[in-house]
């Protein structure tokens, strides 16, 4: 099965919607990426990108790239954009990708993540015939290596001191998901 980026579905689930990104999202990533905590669990250096003229430009190409999927996270029973899921550095040969999201606080603790994770790593495996999805999560992201882990990702190693927190440093959790695993489960291990 040929992997192809270029092709920007809209996955519906119960929560959610992922959908391509519209003109008015940018306005919603503005509010998203303003809060703190945002900033802190992405690892994102605080103010960068909140330029509104940036944000629209980079959401903007969204759609229009081929080497990876960024989808819009929406909020079923608000129709808000709460965030988003991607699946990017693609690697053709090895049919793999990196899978990063963003949940906005209005989106948080109520499964919406949950889903959207289960959503876009589902038609990474089904759809673009990826063999490994890999990610990287912050140990003090505890929110999000239980979603991932939920959905089937597994620990596989350290990276330690990764990221300037504060006065100190914190690690990160590589964590995977293979073809053969999400077959077996399709998002939904025991335990």
């Amino acid at each position: 099965m040929p992997t192809d980026f270029s092709v920007k579905p809209t996955l519906t689930g119960e929560r959610v919607l992922l959908r391509p990104f519209v003109d008015d999202d940018p306005a919603a990533f503005a509010a998203i990426l303003a809060d703190p905590e945002v900033g802190r669990l992405t690892g994102s250096p605080p103010d960068d990108g909140l330029d509104p003229v940036r944000l629209r430009a980079w959401y903007g190409t969204r759609n229009s790239q081929t080497d990876r999927l960024d989808l819009a996270v929406v909020d079923r029973a608000t129709g808000a954009c709460v965030g988003e899921v991607v699946l990017n550095e693609w690697d053709r040969h090895n049919r793999s990708c990196n899978f990063r999201t963003l949940i906005g606080a209005s989106g948080r603790d109520r499964g919406l993540g949950t889903e959207a994770v289960r959503l876009v790593v589902g038609y990474g495996f089904e759809q673009l015939g990826l063999h490994r999805i890999g990610l990287e999560v912050f140990a003090f992201n505890p929110r999000a290596r239980r979603v991932y882990e939920k959905v089937g990702f597994v620990a596989e190693g350290t990276l330690r001191q990764v990221l300037r927190d504060g006065d100190g440093w914190a690690d990160a959790t590589v964590m995977s998901i293979l073809a053969p695993e999400w077959a077996r489960h399709r998002g939904h291990p025991a335990g």
